[in-house]
């Protein structure tokens, strides 16, 4: 039997080499694979052994040759394939373990140069990964050292059966369509022209950094006419709220800020919460859901005028309900957090750049700062109202329940404006209701109005040389006050 590995990730492959010959494989390898495999003392061949043929260009012409690709795609079953084989002095090749150049490791970074990028572009490797999984009835092929473990115990067990390299076949050809992906991303670039900015006569074009499905502009768009600027970042931060939740969630944003945000036993109930939030203002609006939009949920959205609805996943039951509105864009994300850790604004002359604001509530350390203390049920709403500050433009006040905001006032110039805005638009007020700021008070004159509107559990980050006062008037009414330590700006 015989094997060849030629990998770019090198974890794992000396000891599974080791197996290998352990099970009576003969190992054939290039460039790098073949050097690191020498340096352990591990009985190796170049493939030009087999191809009888050096490799040329750099390494670019190494594996592109009869004598591997016969050996690969053999049909054993087939007695013309075997007789080509004798005829052409070809051998079997039974299992392939390849991985591909860093193509999207490389295109990450901030000075990738384009000739960096048609470097990393591999040919041999998905050649032979395709080959060989095209062949997974005689051939095992292995893109994933994940899977080396596995195949070196089914050798020994001798389970390695068609069903299992069925199982590996599929992995490696969703990896290299999603290795082309990559390519066709960098160098489309990741670029396209949209109809319009902000408005009609502003130009505007979006620009691709990476292929990550957990992105907004990889979404898999489902359904609907083209996105345009503004729906892009509205849905961008829709996306980015509706994430944060472990519960099932919806998030309605307009104009850059969540106008309704709820949750729920269900995802349909979630939703619900989120359009009774504030019913008017998501006519128009983006949605955002964190868990499978299914039948019953797509029958309340279709109720409602909406831009563009983002999911995990639909199903097929809401799919027939939605895609009946001609208009409405329908995008699946993966929702896994984004871990970038930069983020960038331009300003005249350039740009500046800040890590993400991924400061999360940590209620170990929250700092209880008044006499009384908020129960369980305003804990709950505490934290769901401070999470939502942190996506709403500053100065931010959120009002809300433990299911779901009630009034939100963002973008103002004093703390008190944003707060008489939220509690003018809130859907209830009083001691059900409790109140985020997203930056600490100068002052007490948005805690007596707190009060005011019977509100009687704050959050806010503290901090201000005059958080005494606050406190001081809490005490005197029975409002419970904690600070967090952390502010949430969002200019």
């Amino acid at each position: 039997m015989k094997a060849l590995l030629s990998v770019s990730n090198k974890t794992g492959i000396e000891k599974f080499a080791e197996g290998l010959l352990e099970q009576g494989f003969e190992l054939y390898s290039t460039g790098g694979t073949f050097k690191a495999l020498k340096d352990a003392d591990i009985a190796v061949k170049q493939v030009s052994d087999l191809t009888h043929f050096n490799e040329i260009m750099d390494g670019r012409v190494k594996t592109l040759h009869p004598a591997v690709h016969g050996g690969i795609l053999a049909d054993r079953d087939n007695a013309a394939h075997m007789k080509d084989l004798s005829d052409n002095n070809i051998e079997t090749i039974d299992l392939v373990a390849v991985n591909l150049y860093p193509f999207k490791e490389t295109v990450r970074k901030a000075d990738v140069r384009e000739s960096d990028a048609v470097e990393n572009i591999d040919i041999g490797g998905p050649t032979m990964l395709r080959a060989a999984a095209k062949n997974y009835k005689h051939v095992t092929t292995v893109v994933d050292p994940f899977d080396y473990d596995e195949v070196l115990n089914r050798l020994k067990d001798k389970t390695l059966d068609e069903q299992f390299r069925k199982q590996l076949m599929i992995k490696v050809f969703r990896h290299t369509n999603d290795y082309d992906q990559a390519i066709v991303n960098f160098f489309a670039q990741s670029e396209k022209t949209l109809r319009y900015g902000e408005n009609p006569h502003q130009s505007a074009k979006y620009v691709k950094t990476t292929d990550d499905k957990n992105t907004i502009l990889n979404a898999d768009v489902l359904h609907g006419k083209e996105l345009s600027y503004n729906n892009l970042r509205d849905a961008d931060s829709a996306f980015a709220l509706a994430k944060k939740f472990d519960l099932p969630a919806a998030v309605a944003v307009k104009h850059m800020n969540p106008c309704g945000v709820g949750t729920g036993e269900t995802i349909a109930e979630a939703f619900q919460n989120a359009f009774d939030a504030d019913n008017q203002s998501i006519f128009g609006g983006i949605v955002a859901l964190n868990k499978t939009v299914d039948e019953d949920t797509a029958e309340k959205l279709s109720k409602v005028f909406l831009e563009v609805i983002i999911a995990p996943h639909f199903s097929e039951e809401a799919l027939n309900i939605l895609t009946k509105k001609k208009n409405i864009r329908l995008l699946q994300v993966d929702f896994t957090e984004d871990q970038s850790s930069d983020e960038f604004v331009s300003v005249s002359g350039g740009y500046l750049v800040q890590s993400t604001d991924s400061g999360r509530l940590d209620k170990e350390s929250l700092e209880y700062v008044t006499d009384n203390q908020p129960d369980e049920e305003q804990l709950k709403a505490l934290a769901l109202a401070w999470e939502v500050s942190k996506h709403v433009k500053s100065n931010a006040i959120v009002l809300a329940n433990s299911k779901q905001t009630v009034g939100i006032g963002a973008g103002q110039m004093n703390r008190v404006g944003a707060l008489k805005i939220a509690a003018e638009r809130a859907i209830e007020l009083g001691d059900n209701v409790v109140m985020a700021s997203d930056g600490f008070f100068p002052m007490p004159d948005t805690v007596e109005f707190a009060h005011a509107q019977g509100i009687t559990a704050i959050i806010q980050p503290g901090g201000s040389k005059r958080d005494n006062e606050s406190i001081d008037f809490c005490n005197e009414n029975g409002i419970a006050m904690v600070f967090t330590g952390m502010r949430h700006f969002k200019h």
